[in-house]
């Protein structure tokens, strides 16, 4: 019987959802090393934190081989490190709009291009993708970043048609509203303009009303690591009541009637 533990590898483990995840995984009994962008991470009791910035090649490159060194495998990667970007679409630049896919998309799909070929080589392996519940539906006010998770959303679809005779299987993890300090990252668009002035401020309020009533970090951490352990996993785990009620509305409800609520919730 080999009783040498499972390792997980987590992106964006200082705080929030990502920390809740590492810890949880730590106590299903994985070994769990967790990323920051920060130059000295402290170590999270039984996870060991590491150096990386997802934007960074050389950086991403460093940490895998560092877990690979200690850990000797890469069981499980989670992909939860990303950036919010707030405004109508036409006020952000285009430097923005790079860096946001920078950090949500490519970052992701960095980490995953070096994870790979050790799951290979074990043909064995899971990756799971921290989306959104934006990553079904439409965001007014946060285009950009909607638009960063319906491209993770269709990257890991075909992934995982890719890799699935090789043992890998990559999953979906939708959270809606989640109480973190996620809103300490989101930047708010470079530039203002006045007609959308008052639908900006209506649907900020909206939003902030909704993430106060959002989900505790520990109901979106339990979904991954049951996505993580799951034998015969679904493609999509939505997290928390909301996200799962509005993916059944989206897939259900005609268009007109769904959008004609979406923009009553968003505040429109």
């Amino acid at each position: 019987m080999n009783d040498t533990p499972m390792v997980a590898l987590v992106t964006g483990a200082s705080s929030g959802i990502g920390r809740a995840t590492a810890e949880v995984l730590s106590r299903a009994g994985y070994r769990v090393y967790g990323t920051t962008r920060s130059a000295a991470p402290a170590d999270a009791g039984a996870v060991r934190m590491l150096t990386c910035d997802v934007t960074d090649q050389a950086s991403v490159e460093t940490c895998v081989a560092e877990v690979l060194k200690d850990g000797g495998r890469i069981d499980l990667l989670v992909n939860n490190a990303g950036v919010g970007l707030v405004g109508a679409a036409e006020e952000a630049s285009m430097a923005q709009a790079q860096q946001l896919f920078e950090t949500n998309f490519f970052g992701l799909l960095r980490v995953t291009n070096a994870v790979l070929p050790t799951m290979r080589v074990q043909r064995s392996g899971r990756i799971v993708n921290v989306s959104s519940l934006l990553g079904l539906i439409p965001a007014p006010f946060s285009a950009l970043y909607a638009a960063s998770k319906h491209a993770i959303e269709g990257y890991s679809e075909s992934l995982d048609h890719e890799v699935r005779s090789l043992g890998i299987r990559v999953v979906l993890i939708e959270p809606a509203y989640t109480r973190t300090s996620f809103e300490a990252s989101i930047v708010p668009a470079a530039g203002t303009i006045a007609a959308y002035g008052h639908m900006r401020a209506r649907v900020g309020a909206a939003m902030r009303k909704s993430n106060e009533a959002g989900d505790d970090v520990s109901v979106v951490a339990d979904r991954i690591v049951e996505a993580a352990g799951a034998q015969r996993p679904r493609r999509r785990y939505t997290a928390g009541r909301l996200a799962g009620r509005v993916a059944l509305l989206r897939r259900f409800v005609p268009a007109e009637a769904f959008d004609k609520s979406l923009r009553k919730q968003s505040g429109f």
